[in-house]
């Protein structure tokens, strides 16, 4: 990724987030379906990502700007990050600190100047201290992974600009072929230069523990599991081998950097778990939608897209999740505030709620089963889901790649669901 620097500005803006949010390799256990790094078609006519105007979050808000409705508040230490955050909902607790040279803006970046992230379930936003621009994405609900910048300046009306030049990165095989997120793991050395030589992983919830998080900072308790946080440079991993746990289970960072410089001292490890989850999901839900809506312009059917189906179903529940060995706690109020966005049912449970023990959440179903991107999937495709998910969950179907849900687990994702999920046919209530 050293590259990018030496591309012009406008072809790199948006390797931003995410070396953070732009993660890649060869190691993980997911393998989706076959043609799932396939490139989609989605700039020709029947999706026409450029031409199609975004209708998510961050298009909303800029809308409410242009009309006065809403105003964003311009902070002396940290430009317009705090009024963002909060007009679009984004809890300061999902702050993570990314420290490794994958960004355009690569020169500002190191071990001592992370780029923090935060996010909520639709939209990212990336931070660095001194830098003249935030850095925002959303998985927005027709077209997937969008892109814009923030100037930092203050300004009477400030204004979310648009890049779709940002696909260079964002839209590939890494993304399963759509416009989207992505999340890797790598060594760094000193400086926080990429060591390509060490190997990259892509992060996901099927990706070992051991292999997560190179080129982050990682606060927050996990027992004896090992993982590529908080390693620097060749000696510190050298040291790992020698001293398992070498900078794991750290509640602080302030032997690395200057907390004050961010809106948390945090780069919590649960809010890290939770994104490889929905980065993945949200890319699944893009890629479904692009299929399902050429499928149905050019066949009139679905019939074609039962494998992508089950791959789907499978991501949803969590089925290839790698267990946990012991059990992780997080460093900041991000548990608590994402608990608390819900639905819960009558019985106060919810697929929010962790268990951090064995698992990511106690009822494995994925929370993105709420999102816009979801509930705007083709009507028929989204009727072909509750199908075969209501079948899976009442026991109805026999295939064993579902037989690593309990049936109590199961149980309680159907009645969860039949509670807090708008929209589910009928027959899911008389179950």
């Amino acid at each position: 990724m050293m590259w990018f620097a030496q591309r012009p500005l406008g072809q790199v803006l948006s390797r931003f987030l995410i070396a953070g949010i732009l993660f890649v390799s060869c190691l993980t256990g997911r393998a989706d379906f076959q043609g799932s790094t396939h490139m989609m078609p989605f700039d020709e006519g029947t999706i026409n990502y450029n031409k199609v105007q975004p209708s998510g979050p961050v298009f909303r808000l800029q809308q409410s700007l242009d009309k006065g409705e809403a105003k964003l508040k311009y902070d002396p230490e940290f430009g317009y990050l705090p009024a963002v955050l909060d007009a679009l909902k984004i809890p300061r607790s999902s702050q993570m600190l990314v420290f490794s040279k994958t960004s355009f803006q690569r020169e500002r970046i190191s071990p001592k100047t992370p780029r923090a992230l935060f996010f909520n379930d639709d939209v990212y936003v990336g931070f660095i201290p001194g830098s003249p621009m935030l850095e925002i994405s959303m998985a927005d609900s027709k077209l997937g992974g969008v892109f814009f910048t923030l100037n930092q300046s203050e300004a009477g009306k400030p204004r979310f600009v648009r890049n779709d030049q940002c696909l260079e990165c964002h839209a590939s095989s890494k993304s399963m072929g759509v416009p989207g997120h992505l999340l890797r793991s790598f060594a760094t050395d000193e400086s926080g230069v990429v060591d390509l030589s060490n190997g990259t992983s892509e992060v996901d919830d099927t990706t070992p523990f051991s292999e997560r998080w190179g080129g982050w900072y990682v606060t927050g308790t996990h027992g004896k599991q090992i993982h590529r946080g908080n390693l620097i440079g060749k000696e510190a991993f050298e040291r790992q081998a020698k001293e398992p746990n070498y900078l794991g289970n750290l509640t602080s960072l302030a032997q690395f950097i200057e907390t004050t410089s961010y809106p948390k001292p945090t780069s919590d490890i649960v809010a890290l778990m939770v994104l490889e989850h929905q980065v993945h999901m949200h890319n699944f839900i893009t890629r479904l939608n692009f299929e399902a809506t050429i499928a149905l312009q050019t066949y009139g059917h679905l019939r074609y897209l039962k494998t992508i189906e089950k791959a789907f179903l499978k991501t949803l529940l969590f089925t290839e999740e790698v267990p946990l060995k012991d059990a992780v706690k997080g460093s900041s109020d991000f548990s608590k505030d994402f608990e608390n966005l819900g639905p819960k049912d009558h019985q106060g449970r919810s697929l929010r709620q962790f268990d951090l023990q064995t698992r990511l959440f106690k009822y494995p179903c994925s929370f993105l089963i709420y999102s816009e991107s979801f509930e705007n999937l083709p009507d028929k495709m989204k009727q072909e889901l509750y199908l075969q998910l209501h079948d899976i969950l009442t026991g109805k179907d026999p295939d064993p790649d579902f037989q690593t849900l309990s049936a109590p687990t199961r149980q309680a994702i159907l009645e969860i669901l039949i509670e807090t999920k708008p929209g589910l046919p009928d027959y899911w209530k008389k179950s």
